[in-house]
């Protein structure tokens, strides 16, 4: 029986995958990430653990709070513009559930503001 995945590591897993692609197309390393995208997975990783908004919020992205430092925040938004729409071919279930949450959460927020 497995166990329920949280916001949290929902989100670190998705950063991770879209990292992971990333890396794969633009890098081509034949295995695991290139030394920048390792250290990149690891630092949003430490970002999704320390987050205090969390467990309130579907994904990263749609936070109002960005605590990535700057140089940090545009190597994230590169990978984010370049792995988002091809999520759809290499993890389509990851990418259509994200939609879909990020529409609810925006309905949410709309509704509460």
């Amino acid at each position: 029986m497995g166990t329920v995945e949280t916001r949290r590591e929902r989100e670190k897993r998705v950063v991770s995958e879209m990292i992971a692609l990333y890396c794969r197309k633009k890098h081509g390393p034949r295995r695991g990430l290139c030394p920048d995208c390792a250290a990149l997975d690891a630092y949003a990783r430490l970002r999704s653990e320390k987050c205090p908004f969390m467990e309130t919020k579907t994904f990263c992205s749609n936070c109002r709070v960005h605590c990535y430092k700057p140089d940090m925040r545009e190597k994230i938004r590169a990978v984010m513009r370049f792995s988002g729409p091809r999520m759809l071919l290499y993890h389509s279930v990851m990418a259509v559930r994200h939609v879909i949450e990020r529409k609810r959460e925006k309905k949410r927020m709309e509704a509460n503001g």
